[in-house]
């Protein structure tokens, strides 16, 4: 049966809209991931990933993600994908990350490579296509990096966009467009958004200051200048410092042993300082000279910055100080609504409960420390008890009551040691 043109052609559209994913890893099938993600030899010394949810989340099975697991070490591992050119259409790449070790230094940023890598050979100067993510050390560098491998080059954003630097997940999302043009998210939020050409330095400007254009002697660019009836009072020359008119010659003074006395120096009260005529508009002020700009020569545009030839594996390397790390629920795809939706799904779903859990753990331990402190004290105060009687009952008084004094202090002790928190 043949369909009607409009009904066709309305079928056409909507699988042409649907979205492409080239990459996508949720860590869904337990140890499955360790035959997807190929782990770099360099180092011998490399840090290892493990599976885990870390110490709260919102689903232990589906928060599951690759944890970095020892302190002070270098991290490099990696997944291939099918090779895919961007060009013509939208890069998504997306992933959540969680700091949840309180981070003071280090990485949760990704690398895009060509297919040309080798895996077992990713170290940090292989050549990417693109690095994005956040970095944090210390209180000065709290960023995300967005870095294009642009001819051979790698190219830095010139704004600093802040990264989050709590202990939840975060999802962080580049998306850029054919049109030359990229936006930054976070949690699902724009954080940044522009031109590839303004916001990086990949081109050489597009104007220059004229080589053969100079300032004309005669340009007088000065605002303020001397007023020429102005001149110095016949007075004003007085020295910065005298002789103190107050200061006596010692009567033990010997001008023979100390040579001639001479009194102390003091600031002259009538010291005025350097003298400097006042000052007048400038009646030949011409405003500040401009230097003209021409057309840059070697300047030309290019309107595939955005485009890179294949991406094929998608690289952890980083260094950290302090682990713990979680990455989790990567993404790469040409729909940035499919992105969106599908963090809501992930990141969106567990974030409510990851605070609800985090807060309750918080609390819970809370009500333990201080439910110890007060066991501490407790048992210290009851042991106290015990040796009271003895220096407290005279020793005529009766022995056995100070016996049934300190056995009972015994007890109430014993049961103060069984408190559990």
């Amino acid at each position: 049966m043949l369909l009607p043109v409009p009904l066709l052609l309305s079928l056409l559209g909507l699988a042409a809209a649907d979205p492409t994913v080239y990459f996508k890893e949720q860590f869904l099938d337990g140890d499955g991931w360790t035959e997807r993600w190929i782990e770099s030899k360099p180092k011998p010394d490399f840090g290892k990933f493990v599976l885990s949810s870390g110490k709260f989340y919102g689903d232990q099975e589906k928060d599951k993600g690759l944890q970095t697991s020892q302190d002070a070490r270098f991290y490099a591992l990696s997944a291939r994908f099918e090779p895919f050119s961007n060009k013509g259409q939208t890069l998504v790449v997306q992933f959540t990350v969680k700091h949840e070790q309180d981070i003071d230094c280090g990485g949760g940023y990704v690398k895009l490579f060509p297919a040309g890598l080798d895996q077992t050979d990713m170290h940090r100067d292989s050549e990417y296509n693109i690095m994005f993510g956040p970095d944090i050390c210390g209180p000065g560098t709290k960023k995300v990096h967005v870095i294009f491998n642009y001819k051979g080059k790698n190219v830095l954003i010139n704004k600093d966009i802040r990264c989050k630097d709590d202990e939840f997940s975060h999802l962080y999302t580049l998306i850029v467009r054919p049109e030359n043009t990229y936006e930054v998210k976070i949690d699902n939020s724009q954080v940044e958004s522009g031109s590839l050409e303004d916001d990086w330095n990949f081109l050489p400007p597009k104007k220059i200051k004229d080589p053969d254009a100079d300032k004309p002697e005669d340009w007088d660019d000065r605002t303020k200048i001397d007023d020429p009836t102005d001149s110095k009072p016949e007075d004003w020359d007085k020295l910065e410092h005298i002789p103190d008119p107050d200061a006596k010659k010692p009567e033990d003074s010997d001008e023979e042993m100390d040579g001639e006395w001479e009194p102390p120096v003091i600031q002259n009260p009538e010291y005025k300082g350097e003298w400097k005529p006042r000052q007048i508009n400038n009646p030949e002020y011409k405003g500040i000279w401009n230097h003209p700009e021409i057309d840059n020569p070697e300047y030309s545009p290019d309107s595939n910055i955005y485009a890179y030839e294949n991406f094929a594996v998608l690289g952890l390397h980083l260094w950290q100080v302090k682990s713990g790390t979680i990455f989790d629920n990567f993404l790469i795809t040409n729909d940035e609504v499919y992105a969106e939706e599908f963090g809501n799904e992930t990141w969106g779903v567990t974030k409510a409960a990851e605070n609800f859990v985090s807060k309750k753990k918080k609390e819970r331990l809370f009500s333990s420390s201080l439910l110890s402190a007060i066991r501490v004290v407790s048992s210290a105060y009851l042991r106290l008890l015990i040796f009271l009687p003895a220096i407290l009952i005279p020793a005529s008084a009766s022995s056995s009551l100070a016996f049934r004094m300190m056995y009972s202090a015994y007890k109430l002790n014993k049961q103060g040691d069984n408190i559990q928190p």
